[in-house]
């Protein structure tokens, strides 16, 4: 009876720390994202070519508010 539980835990650990590890790396992405006004929203990855056009400038405006 103790075996199966703990396999159940380990299963349950190994998930958890699965997801936390791929929401981390979903974070660590660079995008641009670009929100309207009729609640739309557009994302552009890296290697797209309105991404590659539009990252400079967000990484810029962003130092800017920074200071």
């Amino acid at each position: 009876m103790g075996a199966p539980r703990a396999i159940a835990g380990l299963a349950f650990v190994g998930a958890t720390a699965a997801l936390f590890w791929r929401l981390r790396k979903e974070q660590s992405r660079e995008r641009v994202d670009l929100y309207f006004s009729d609640g739309s929203s557009v994302s552009f990855e890296p290697g797209s070519p309105t991404g590659d056009r539009l990252l400079p400038l967000a990484r810029k405006a962003l130092a800017a508010a920074r200071g």
